[in-house]
């Protein structure tokens, strides 16, 4: 397997979705879903704006406003939804109770925008505290995460004067730069997995692929943040693809655009664990970035036939269908993957 101007991700993706047993991208199914979303972000006015209106996230965009993103795309946690945390009135989950809890903490006087306080000085207590929960469960793998916080922010502090900003200025507005930089430099963004061939080759021949889904969506977060302008400014953006979490891959088969075997949909009914890295794990995830981007590119064509002035890639997309999945929950036809990772 060769990289091409793709970029990584992306041509792990492709590699995966050409060696995948259990689950496929249906061209048709893809055509009829591109048709909806485009007319539905169309109607929407689908934007990096839409993204500021979600009311945990920075409306100013400042130096700030980069350890507020990079908080929450730090630690993030798998999305169950007995864990939650409430503030000013509702009740958040998922990813968005992480930002929540960020935002508690401010409001509360915590210092943990600052990386030497959560890195070095906090206690494992103060920092379990910041992240606690307003429901049954507390936040899944709290330990772990803890640890992986202040491996990443030692390592801030040590090669970065600890702040991110400094590695975005490293990138010199490059988002393939940056996302080298975050994952040869911040082990538990390092999301590489060992892919198990299991068509036409022999039992033994497996290589290693690419989906970087925190570190890709945070660079995604601060493009969103600053409008694509001064430190959200990258000029290979559209490279950067979507991120394959729980949600998103269950709102693409909802939208027919991906299609799994019967096992897999058993496995998923059933609610049989998946382990970090398993075969049907890394093709749920490399098909769905592979099936958004043909996405992409059918709306991209739509576009271009309207001679439209709107702007589409895959970031903007798996911003969409996350919302969409939202929207959905309680109507799909299966449930997430159970996946407990720190890639998530």
């Amino acid at each position: 397997m060769q990289q091409d101007d793709q970029g990584l991700v992306l041509t792990s993706a492709e590699f995966i979705h050409e060696n995948s047993k259990d689950v496929s991208v249906p061209p048709a199914g893809v055509k009829k879903a591109a048709l909806a979303v485009y007319e539905n972000m169309k109607k929407r006015q689908y934007s990096t704006k839409t993204w500021k209106q979600h009311p945990l996230n920075p409306k100013i965009a400042d130096e700030t406003a980069i350890d507020c993103e990079r908080d929450p795309d730090d630690k993030s946690v798998p999305h169950p939804a007995r864990y939650s945390v409430a503030f000013q009135g509702t009740k958040y989950t998922g990813y968005w109770a992480l930002c929540a809890c960020v935002n508690r903490a401010i409001l509360e006087g915590v210092p943990i925008l600052k990386t030497q306080w959560w890195a070095k000085e906090a206690t494992d207590e103060e920092l379990q505290h910041v992240f606690r929960s307003d429901s049954e469960e507390e936040m899944p793998m709290i330990n772990e995460r803890i640890r992986v916080m202040r491996e990443d922010g030692g390592i801030l502090l040590s090669r970065f004067h600890g702040s991110f900003v400094n590695c975005i200025k490293k990138a010199n507005g490059s988002s393939m730069t940056l996302l080298q930089i975050i994952t040869q430099n911040f082990r538990s963004f390092n999301d590489e997995h060992i892919f198990h061939l299991r068509k036409g080759y022999i039992p033994q021949t497996k290589i290693s692929l690419q989906i970087y889904k925190r570190a890709q969506i945070l660079i995604a977060d601060i493009w969103a943040c600053f409008d694509g302008e001064r430190f959200g400014h990258f000029d290979d953006i559209d490279q950067i693809t979507m991120f394959a979490d729980y949600r998103v891959p269950q709102a693409l088969y909802h939208l027919g655009c991906l299609e799994f075997s019967d096992r897999l949909i058993s496995m998923l009914k059933e609610h049989q664990p998946m382990a970090s890295g398993s075969v049907e794990e890394v093709e749920i995830r490399g098909n769905s970035i592979w099936s958004v981007e043909l996405l992409k590119r059918e709306i991209q064509g739509m576009i271009e036939n309207d001679k439209s002035d709107m702007k589409v890639n895959a970031i903007l997309l798996d911003f969409y269908i996350w919302d969409f999945a939202k929207e959905i929950q309680g109507q799909v036809d299966i449930p997430t993957h159970r996946t407990r990772s720190v890639y998530y």
